[in-house]
């Protein structure tokens, strides 16, 4: 990157508006303090009309009645003006917009900048992207391109001036991306600029080039505005607390398919696509597109669903960035104890942690819900808890009910091997539960543990017996909204149990990658099997095909380790190359570790910013190679347990089940062997995930016989030395 003259037309211009812009919007929060310091007198207006009522209904003399009445209606007129007046979410004076789009239409040019708020007045132009009719215009043009659109109810033509993507921070303008150049603002010289090609690094995936070196090489990630320049000002001694590695708001960097689908009437829409295509980004950004028309979709009447509290946290902030700030955000296991333990007050909460996967599998399936319903259809009972709890009980000790449930192909054989010991071990969990319930000792509390599944097959067994589920005030529970991330990892009857949650006229936002499910106990198989158990007919799946979040070579070596189980004959399309997927061969670990340590100490002096996973197949193996990494004097190494990230830089040691649907600026495989990945469907999977968590560069070490599905790879692969 070199320096550039700062007298560059787009810079003065950019900095000309922000300067504008900024006098503008002071000049109106000063007018708005004032109207604020009117309306917090309203409690006085309150009390006036309070006292004025009881007058009113007091006094029988007709004259003093009419004038009471009078001084009720001014009353009532200022208090109302006073509260139309409050300002609704405001622009925020900090980072009032992130892009500026120049219009030329019928000879008249005009400057609109789109933010999170829309602002029209004293010659303001800051429209809230999710105003559909204008800021379509900046997602589906490009600049010097001329367009044609219905905007507020009639067709209007016109050519893109100017497109540009900006970063404005603490009033300051921090960097311009524009086709004539990418401007960055010196991290300690603040009247200096840099400038590189334009935009290629973001749109066309090429890494940093000879002369920028200065930035980190998992900085080009095509999605993150701000990685270059905190990058660049880590290179120059900043402080690492800038960095956040929590998935960010990219409200100016939704490409056309996306925006598409986030403005998406109200309804059922299902979402596919490959890792790192913008699944989630979609699903949240469409909370925030609906809410802007129905303001009560901010409420807890929206519930947004992740599949584990890791991914909640790491998309925790997005939505209060785009305004959403009432919405229930929840892990799956979190809603769905909440709720167990509030339709269930009388059983105690304790999960077990030892329920053998093939408990898992069997509680999951399709068929538990079915022998339920059949079994509730059929059995007279009181509408409570306490009898759906007993059809829970029978349920699942009710060896000829579910094995009549069973189907006649190969996934109702492989349960019914299995049915026996299923019901033996359940005999041994729910007859503690039923002496509890029927009050023949306190100390049956003490015995009663549940397996995590059974939370969702109570409120299931609640459902069907009792009714709709309950929430606050005894109210039925009825949310307007769902959105449920990484979907293909649900079982139907855990869908089911959420979707009957939901208002009649509600909207629902499923984003899922049936390539990326490696939960062997929920027992997705397809879509259209997933409907089919759900009675939803007609459902399609929208698919987003460019993926954003790794590079070329990454993603190509990630579809071929999927083999037969790839759904699409070429592997995603990707906006940027990078570095080649490397394999380390290693005679033991000790050799590995002292490779890697050395490696990492590099990375960490080159890029103090940067996040590193070390992604490992089984939890013994995570802590082998962290204990033996805590000899390398490597900053920042921690041991991720129950999905404890920090989402800050360093370097994470963890299982890959643990990192589903997070991203890090570089990942390294460890244990690519033959006895950790055997070639079967969900080892296969278990990688094509891994790899697919690298925004920059994938790294794969093994020690000893190499996976065989990595071994006829070569074509995708740089076999390395590790010396």
């Amino acid at each position: 990157m070199c320096a550039e003259d700062p007298v560059h037309p787009i810079l003065l211009e950019e900095l000309a508006g922000l300067r504008a812009v900024l006098e503008r919007l002071r000049a109106l929060r000063a007018q708005e303090a004032e109207l604020e310091a009117a309306s917090r007198d309203d409690g006085a207006l309150v009390r006036d009309l309070e006292r004025l009522r009881e007058m009113l209904v007091a006094r029988e003399d007709t004259k003093d009645v009419a004038a009471l009445s009078d001084q009720w209606h001014r009353q009532s007129s200022i208090l109302r003006q006073l509260r139309r007046g409050r300002p609704a979410r405001r622009v925020d004076l900090d980072s009032p917009y992130f892009a500026h789009l120049s219009l030329l239409e019928e000879g008249e040019r005009r400057e609109l900048y789109l933010g999170r708020a829309t602002c029209l007045e004293d010659g303001l132009r800051i429209i809230d992207w999710r105003d559909a009719p204008i800021s379509k215009v900046f997602y589906r043009y490009g600049q010097g391109e001329e367009y044609e659109e219905e905007i507020a109810g009639r067709r209007r033509n016109g050519q893109v001036l100017a497109r540009r993507m900006l970063a404005v921070r603490s009033q300051e303008l921090e960097r311009v991306q524009a086709p004539e150049g990418d401007f960055v603002r010196d991290a300690l010289a603040r009247n200096r600029w840099h400038r590189s090609d334009p935009r290629r690094a973001r749109l066309r995936g090429a890494e940093p080039s000879d002369g920028d070196r200065s930035l980190s090489a998992g900085a080009g990630s095509a999605r993150r505005l701000a990685s270059a320049s905190l990058q660049r000002a880590a290179s120059l001694g900043a402080s690492a607390s800038e960095a956040d590695k929590r998935l960010s708001e990219i409200t100016g960097l939704i490409d056309p398919e996306q925006f598409d689908l986030i403005t998406r009437p109200q309804g059922f829409l299902v979402i596919r696509g490959a890792a790192g295509s913008g699944k989630t980004t979609v699903a949240l950004h469409r909370v925030a597109y609906l809410a802007f028309a129905d303001p009560q979709i901010d409420s807890p009447e929206t519930l947004v669903v992740m599949f584990s509290e890791a991914l909640r946290r790491y998309v925790s902030h997005v939505l209060p960035s785009l305004g959403i700030d009432q919405v229930d955000v929840r892990s799956f296991g979190a809603w769905v104890r909440a709720q167990r333990q509030r339709h269930f007050r009388g059983l105690p909460t304790r999960l077990r942690d030892d329920t053998p996967g093939f408990v898992s599998r069997w509680k999951l399936s399709p068929v538990l819900e079915q022998a339920l319903r059949a079994h509730v259809r059929a059995t007279p009972g009181a509408r409570t808890w306490q009898q759906a709890a007993h059809d829970w009980a029978t349920v699942l000790t009710h060896r000829s009910l579910l094995d009549r449930s069973l189907p006649e192909d190969g996934a109702g054989a492989s349960l019914r091997v299995q049915l026996a010991e299923f019901v033996r071990w359940n005999a041994r969990l729910v007859d503690p539960v039923l002496a509890f319930l029927e009050g023949e000792s306190d100390s049956d509390a003490e015995r009663v543990e549940l397996d995590p599944e059974d939370d969702a097959l109570l409120l299931r067994a609640y459902q069907l017996r009792v009714g709709g589920l309950m929430g606050k005030r005894r109210r039925r529970l009825r949310y307007r909204h769902l959105v449920v991330d990484e979907a293909q990892d649900f079982s139907p009857v855990e869908m089911q149990v959420l979707l009957s949650c939901m208002a009649d006229e509600a909207s629902i936002s499923l984003a899922g990658d049936t390539q990326q499910h490696i939960s062997e106990e929920g027992g997705f198989a397809s879509w259209r099997e997933f409907f089919d158990h759900l009675g939803i007919a007609g459902a399609e799946v929208e698919m987003l095909r460019v993926s954003y979040r790794a590079t070329h070579e990454v993603m190509r070596f990630a579809w071929a380790v999927l083999g037969s189980l790839r759904e699409e004959e070429e592997p995603p399309e990707t906006v940027r190359h990078g570095p080649p997927v490397e394999l380390f061969q290693f005679q033991d670990v000790g050799a590995c570790v002292a490779f890697l340590g050395d490696a990492l100490r590099e990375l960490q002096e080159r890029e103090p910013l940067a996040s590193v996973a070390i992604l490992a197949p089984s939890s013994a193996s995570a802590d082998l190679y962290h204990g033996a990494l805590t000899r390398s004097d490597l900053r920042r190494l921690r041991r991720i347990r129950n999905g404890d990230f920090p989402f800050a830089p360093g370097i994470e040691v963890v299982e890959i089940e643990q990192s589903k649907g997070l991203e890090f600026d570089y990942v390294i495989l460890v244990d690519v062997s033959s006895t950790a990945y055997p070639d079967q469907a969900q080892p296969r999977r278990k990688l094509h995930v891994g790899a697919t968590r690298a925004v920059h560069q994938l790294w794969l070490t093994c020690v000893t016989c190499l996976s065989p599905i990595v071994r006829g790879l070569e074509s995708e692969l740089l076999y390395s030395d590790p010396a």
